[in-house]
């Protein structure tokens, strides 16, 4: 008998646990449940993490949550309980299915079957955000050589062991050729491992386009943590509702289920939430436990009941619906149609076979590592590139010279354009001359220089290459 950590949530988180819990304990699973508290109340109680340590402990222990969606509290400084239980526990794998259930449910993609594997840990998402002058802020985007690794070889293997026949890539490697280019890199290395799997790469826009106006070209997807948030909302979507879709998080230890919509406050009480995301959500931790007979016996009972045109109110149709139910109401109609399978939704099979293993991330070589200069980013009100780079020019030391100025990115010294426009935030990239190594003491030496010019230095970059490869970008219009 298998424990699963519960959580109930906020909004309607309540009434739809509950619902999905009824129906989980008709299906015969052979789990237990032990209630854990994170969210708003806990917020508000003054932890600004949203959840207590003996929900830690229970999770940690079971290693399986549910979790109903959560609210938290606008303003105060509170953080993400999302992204904090997903890097806390290393749950690096985002997976939401995306399947249309015409024409049942809305929509105008009947044959749209998508699954989204999401890089879950890093990216934007890490957090880290400076204002570094009164006019610009930063955050950091941090793509790893291991994190991509994992993700890419998960969405392989989910591929390879759910008889999915295509993983596509999605990221923008022709702006960001450092963070997004490792991506695709690690993506096309992988991919050679797997001869009987269909490979595609798309930049990131126009695969977004393509999702929204011919989801069925894809199968599985992988991509970076943003890019994956939002196109899995728009994939849900299009299938008819982001409502209705779960998601899994999955980490080498622990492992997270939940709806993907949020708590809906608006309706919370009124009995008339669709338990259907979480539903799916559950029915995706059933499988992972090994408990494929219920997950299949559930899936296929609720499939019948929105075959029956029993629905919720979010997705009621006069001309397709026959009754209009609420939450406890659903949840009896899928209970009702336990055993039963749909004739015209496709029935699902999970077999009873080898648990599904996560893929290790395979050891690398050293590199060489060889420091080339250093851009120091500056913080100087006059806005004249012309003015900045005499400054700059002011603080070489022998032969490490300023080699130009970038402003937001863009080239503006030597010879930018009248036409840029510029803030008080400035790289300026020093490198010694003759393409040899530079120091970390030559470094130290130009801020020396810096402190004694009254050059507001807010931050420095080291540039490096890994064998022989540069590792920075250069400014746009070099």
């Amino acid at each position: 008998m298998k424990t699963i950590s519960i959580a109930k949530g906020d909004g309607i988180g309540p009434e739809i646990m509950n619902a999905t819990l009824a129906i989980i304990k008709a299906s015969g699973a052979a789990v237990n449940f032990e209630e854990v508290q994170l969210g708003k109340e806990v917020y508000l109680s003054g932890n600004t993490s949203g959840i207590t340590p003996e929900a830690w402990e229970s999770i940690r222990r079971n290693k399986v949550l549910l979790k109903a969606p959560i609210t938290t509290p606008q303003g105060g400084g509170y953080k993400s309980l999302n992204v904090t239980m997903r890097k806390t526990l290393g749950l690096y794998a985002n997976v939401r299915p995306c399947a249309s259930l015409h024409p049942y449910v809305t929509t105008k993609h009947p044959d749209m079957d998508v699954v989204i594997v999401r890089e879950n840990e890093e990216d934007l998402y890490a957090g880290i955000e400076h204002q570094q002058t009164p006019d610009v802020v930063q955050c950091l985007k941090l793509i790893s050589r291991p994190g991509c690794e994992k993700i890419i070889r998960y969405a392989f293997e989910y591929a390879r062991y759910n008889n999915r026949k295509k993983v596509t890539c999605f990221s923008k490697d022709n702006i960001m050729k450092q963070t997004d280019g490792l991506f695709h890199k690690i993506y096309n290395e992988v991919a050679q491992e797997y001869p009987d799997i269909e490979k595609e790469h798309w930049i990131v826009d126009i695969g977004a386009a393509k999702v929204a106006d011919s989801p069925e070209h894809f199968d599985v997807i992988v991509m970076p943590n943003l890019y994956g948030d939002i196109i899995s909302d728009i994939a849900a979507q299009i299938t008819g509702s982001v409502g209705m879709a779960g998601s899994a998080n999955i980490g080498e230890s622990v492992a997270m289920f939940e709806a993907i919509h949020g708590s809906a406050p608006d309706i919370a009480g009124q009995k008339i939430a669709n338990p259907s995301g979480l539903l799916r959500g559950a029915i995706m931790m059933l499988n992972h436990i090994g408990e494929n007979e219920a997950a299949q016996s559930i899936h296929n009972a609720w499939l019948l009941t929105l075959e029956q045109g029993i629905h919720t109110a979010d997705i009621f149709k006069e001309n397709i619906s026959s009754r209009k139910v609420n939450t406890e109401e659903f949840a009896h109609a899928v209970i009702a149609n336990m055993g039963k399978e749909p004739q015209q939704l496709t029935k699902v099979r999970y077999n009873a076979k080898e648990p599904f293993k996560l893929p290790h991330v395979k050891e690398r070589a050293a590199q060489k590592k060889e420091l080339l200069g250093v851009d120091l980013f500056v913080d100087c009100e006059n806005k004249n590139p012309n003015f900045v780079g005499e400054l700059l020019r002011s603080i070489e030391k022998e032969d490490v010279k300023l080699q130009m100025i970038t402003n937001r990115g863009v080239k503006v010294w030597p010879n930018g354009f009248d036409e840029t426009f510029c803030t008080q935030h400035w790289r300026c990239r020093f490198m010694p001359d003759g393409g040899r190594a530079m120091t970390n003491q030559e470094i130290v030496a130009l801020l020396n220089e810096a402190i004694d010019k009254k050059v507001d230095v807010i931050k420095t970059e080291n540039l490096y290459s890994f064998d022989g490869e540069r590792a920075f970008s250069l400014g746009q219009g070099q």
